[in-house]
């Protein structure tokens, strides 16, 4: 299972506005998180464009203007992040409506370990918040 670039960057992202929203007076522009996570910010743009219809982001107009969270980085989890910029969390090569992996439409002998196997990232990625991310709570003892 891969997380392509959507995924990784928005949650990157949302990492980086958590951190500085924090007790900020004003909303935080896309260009300085662009420029800080060194991601394009027309990518940016398309990315807190879905982040803002799927209501993880509100948007400010205007001089001063930028995004914030629309709720707190505890309550806002790392998977809500990545399905709100459509990235599948899926590990088997199953496509929507297919019956199976294979070219006649049968499982694959390795179908449920895949599958298993994206359940446990996604309910992983449900029980991480974003603040969870941004307080470094996930770094392992050395």
């Amino acid at each position: 299972m891969r997380l392509s670039t959507k995924g990784r960057y928005a949650v990157m992202a949302m990492a980086d506005l958590a951190q500085r929203e924090h007790g900020a007076a004003r909303a935080v522009a896309l260009a300085d998180i662009a420029a800080r996570q060194e991601i394009s910010l027309s990518y940016l743009e398309q990315l807190f464009a879905r982040l803002r219809r799927k209501g993880l982001v509100k948007s400010a107009r205007g001089p001063g203007g930028g995004y914030r969270l629309a709720r707190t980085a505890e309550t806002t989890t790392i998977a809500e992040i990545v399905h709100a910029v459509d990235e599948p969390l899926r590990a088997t090569r199953c496509h929507g409506l297919a019956k199976g992996c294979m070219m006649r439409g049968e499982r694959c002998l390795t179908h449920d370990l895949w599958e298993d196997l994206g359940q446990h990232i996604e309910s992983y990625l449900a029980s991480v918040s974003l603040a969870d991310v941004v307080g470094g709570k996930l770094r392992r003892a050395a």
